[in-house]
């Protein structure tokens, strides 16, 4: 069971009483406020951080993605995790992207991406083919890596992420397509599992956001 750390937070007007879990991570799904919670840098780089990395790792592989972003659990800061054999043998493979910076981009291309917080939902999505991106590793290393084709796109997809912005904002009108159908399934789950107990309100998440 899941301990519980509990608290008073103000939001300038009143006083309400936040209660997080320690240290359980899950993948969250559209349309978790996180997703749109523009994530803050990482001042530090310690062993709690390095718990969460592992974690992130181990819940990609669960639900064999190549890449999950720190606010697709529920976390409010700025890094990603990436593996693009999406195999937990290769950790030779395994990357972590702290404060990410996409610096140059070059030329664009079109290709099929996925999401693990819309499980189920491809399409394809334009980006640039090439680009230059400066970050941090976990050791707190500076690292500055010039990628193209897959490398290149997941990146772009995760940092995006960090920035509250997600694939399905390149669509466009949806009106009454296939995957306008299969947005309103996720959110009719979601609020679903908050008239069930599952998650707080989307309030109470952002309020648990500003916290953290």
């Amino acid at each position: 069971m899941a301990s519980a750390s509990c608290f008073l937070y103000n939001d300038g007007e009143a006083s309400f009483p936040v209660c997080l879990e320690k240290n359980v991570l899950r993948i969250v799904t559209y349309p978790h406020p996180a997703l749109r919670y523009e994530s803050r840098p990482v001042t530090q780089i310690d062993d709690a951080l390095r718990s969460n990395v592992r974690q992130m790792f181990d819940l990609m592989y669960e639900a064999r993605g190549i890449g999950l972003a720190a606010n697709q659990v529920a976390l409010p800061y700025r890094f990603f995790v990436m593996n693009l054999t999406a195999d937990p043998d290769q950790k030779d493979e395994e990357h972590v992207f702290i404060n990410p910076e996409i610096i140059k981009r070059h030329s664009s291309s079109e290709d099929e991406e996925g999401c693990l917080s819309f499980p189920g939902l491809y399409f394809k999505v334009r980006r640039a083919k090439r680009i230059k991106v400066r970050a941090f590793d976990i050791n707190g290393n500076p690292i500055e890596i010039d990628a193209e084709d897959l490398v290149s796109r997941a990146i772009q997809h995760e940092t995006d992420h960090l920035s509250g912005k997600l694939y399905i904002d390149q669509l466009g009108p949806l009106g009454h397509s296939p995957l306008a159908a299969k947005l309103r399934d996720f959110e009719t789950k979601f609020r679903e599992s908050q008239a069930a107990g599952e998650y707080p309100s989307d309030d109470e998440i952002r309020k648990q956001l500003d916290a953290l």
